[in-house]
């Protein structure tokens, strides 16, 4: 196992060394000079342009480029531009000179409330998607079941970005049903405060991604429900209860913990949808609002994050599978 789970942390690394080269490349390859956006409109004139570009030292090899920004992510770099000094400290995910600061330093104050708002939404939709999609599989072809499997199907042929709005517009703005959200730290605004501003956004993440969960889930439980040490367990008299939780359902439970953890890790990477329509000051806002302002260290920075989550996440779910079924070790 430990052998295996080294394995997956070389390929994890190399991945996202790839991403990093990829993100790099379209950073300096791309269809506009990266100097421009430092570059006042007005004033903007090429030899302003060359000295923003000496200044930042994008007139070097790129080579040189990356080799240093890799640098970075390992042992930290301290930032140059004209009078303007930045210490960066590893992991140095690179210095936005748009907005003077530390990239990794103003992802990292914007966290907190991604994490949040994955911890939330997924505690909802995984919660209620296991307990639909059981409740169907024990049900199958019942009325309970059709509309169940119906119900997810309609939740999920309409854009999420507009039922979140809708929701927003309505229990938000013209029925002041629930109150103004936003992220708020429980920390030093409290609990309470925390739960209030976050609560509708996590119910709508927890609506619309529990339908695939029920669906899935139910498939997996149905299958699971006709293997061979389910009717053995039911001949000795287990109670229906125990058959489903204890022997039905951690053999169902194996395939949801992929996508669980899949999209536990996109929700890390940011909801762009969710954090613009609640106000939520998240990594997926501030990834949107950079791409507005053409602020490329942050985009870059976004990615190689969100492209982190995933591999990580996927190294995770491996592990789990062992835990959860023992199958899996042999």
């Amino acid at each position: 196992m430990f052998g295996y789970i080294l394995r997956r942390l070389v390929s994890g690394i190399l991945v996202l060394v790839t991403v990093s080269a990829a993100t790099f490349a379209l950073f300096f390859y791309g269809p506009s000079d990266p100097a421009l956006a430092y570059c006042p409109e007005t004033r903007c004139t090429p030899e302003r342009l060359a000295a923003i570009s000496d200044q930042l030292g994008l007139d070097r090899p790129v080579v040189e480029q990356y080799g240093d920004y890799m640098k970075g992510i390992v042992a930290g770099d301290d930032f140059q531009a004209g009078a303007i000094s930045i210490a960066c400290d590893a992991p140095c995910l690179g210095v936005s000179f748009k907005l003077r600061l530390n990239v990794t330093d103003y992802l990292w104050g914007r966290f907190p409330a991604t994490l949040s708002l994955a911890i939330g939404g997924a505690a909802i939709f995984l919660a209620l998607g296991l307990t639909l999609g059981v409740s169907a599989a024990r049900r199958r072809g019942t009325f309970s079941d059709k509309a169940i499997v119906s119900s997810s199907l309609v939740i999920n042929a309409v854009p999420y970005y507009l039922l979140a709005l809708l929701a927003y517009l309505y229990l938000i703005s013209e029925w002041s049903i629930f109150p103004a959200s936003g992220y708020y730290s429980p920390f030093s605004a409290g609990p309470y405060a925390w739960v209030k501003g976050m609560l509708l956004a996590w119910i709508m993440l927890g609506l619309v991604y529990s339908t695939q969960y029920a669906r899935f889930s139910r498939g997996s439980m149905i299958e699971s429900l006709n293997e061979d040490y389910v009717r053995t367990a039911r001949a000795k008299g287990l109670s229906e209860r125990r058959v489903t939780l204890k022997h039905a359902l951690r053999a169902a439970i194996v395939p949801v913990v992929t996508i669980f953890g899949l999209d536990f890790a996109l929700l890390l990477a940011g909801t762009i949808f969710t954090e613009r329509i609640f106000s939520i000051q998240g990594i997926g806002l501030t990834a949107l609002d950079a791409i507005g302002t053409k602020d490329l260290p942050i985009i870059s920075a976004t990615v190689i994050l969100g492209a982190t989550f995933i591999v990580v996440a996927n190294i995770l779910v491996d592990v789990v599978y062992s835990l959860v079924d023992p199958r899996v070790r042999l």
